[in-house]
């Protein structure tokens, strides 16, 4: 092999380290706008009739709970629920704003990107169904519910002799 052969065979291949550098030092790059983006993405959902706003972060983890004056009067299963929905409905929306991020930063086409978002699709909800009453799904068994009574009364001040 001459001599000439051989430094262009080490040039090239120090030209396709550093290629290869520079392709991993933007991708790592890219992750970290994308891993920025996620971060920052916040879902806040408001009840039909104004009452109540829930706030999820990108974790799906309710940042924030408010409650108007008329939330307070109805049920509180039926607020329960009502919250559970708000909760629901936000996070179900978090894998698309992700999907965004991602379309952004790295590109859907990437493997790694599409395994963060198959995950996200995985863990989060779907949407809640529109009904105005959530129907209880039938497992076959009866329901039993204990409650305890307040009967609790304020004890008696004793009197000192």
């Amino acid at each position: 092999m001459p001599e000439d052969d051989f430094g262009r065979d080490i040039g090239a291949a120090e030209r396709m380290v550093r290629e290869w550098q520079e392709r991993a030092t933007e991708k790592a790059e890219k992750f970290g706008r994308m891993q920025q983006e996620i971060e920052q993405i916040s879902v806040t959902e408001t009840s039909r009739d104004g009452a109540i706003e829930v706030t999820v972060n990108s974790a799906g983890i309710l940042q924030g709970l408010q409650l108007s004056e008329n939330a307070s009067n109805r049920p509180m299963a039926k607020l329960a629920a009502e919250i559970m929905r708000a909760v629901q409905t936000a996070q179900a929306k978090v894998p698309e704003l992700m999907q965004q991020a991602v379309a952004g930063t790295v590109g859907l086409e990437d493997s790694a990107a599409q395994h963060v978002l198959g995950q996200a699709r995985k863990y989060f909800p779907e949407m809640p169904e529109d009904e105005e009453e959530p129907q209880k799904q039938g497992s076959g068994l009866q329901e039993l519910r204990y409650g305890v009574e307040d009967d609790y009364e304020e004890p008696q001040q004793r009197r000192q002799p």
